[in-house]
């Protein structure tokens, strides 16, 4: 039985210019249940996983030339929401605005365009096809191109670094 054919209903951006994502699925345990049909997206935002579970994503990332900006005014005027992305952002002097570090283990795939993978140090370019594997790690994105970058993400509660 299919439960849902046609766009996903759960769409956030947090304002114009900023990263547009598309929430999926989620677990909330693991193992994970196949139980109901219930929608577990049907909940605000969050960044991470919950406590032993996953999260499955889709995000579109406008060139950086829009999203810069965007997201200093999210930094300038953000207060803890309950999304868990305040506990998430870096703002020890990173080189990008979009640094954060979760405690999960998050594999990334780029759908379309190219997009860098910014670390503390270094970085690589990422293009349609290719697959990161995310740790825990203090990370950011950065596309510097003219086109939006959509990648696929799966992410899974890890314990800290």
């Amino acid at each position: 039985m299919f439960i849902m054919d046609g766009a996903a209903p759960h769409v956030y951006q947090r304002s114009p210019g900023s990263t547009l994502v598309t929430e999926l699925w989620d677990t909330s345990a693991t193992p994970a249940s196949n139980q109901g049909s219930d929608d577990p997206t049907l909940r605000a935002f969050r960044l991470p996983p919950p406590k032993n579970g996953s999260v499955f994503r889709i995000i579109s990332y406008p060139p950086d030339s829009e999203r810069l900006g965007a997201l200093r005014k999210e930094h300038a005027s953000h207060a803890d929401d309950g999304t868990g992305r305040a506990g998430a952002i870096d703002r020890t002097g990173a080189r990008h605005p979009g640094f954060h570090k979760t405690n999960s283990i998050d594999y990334a795939i780029v759908l379309s365009g190219e997009i860098y993978a910014l670390m503390d140090e270094g970085e690589v370019l990422l293009k349609q096809g290719d697959v990161l594997v995310q740790r825990g790690t203090n990370h950011a994105w950065s596309n510097r191109g003219a086109e939006a970058a959509v990648l696929a993400f799966v992410l899974i509660d890890a314990e800290p670094v």
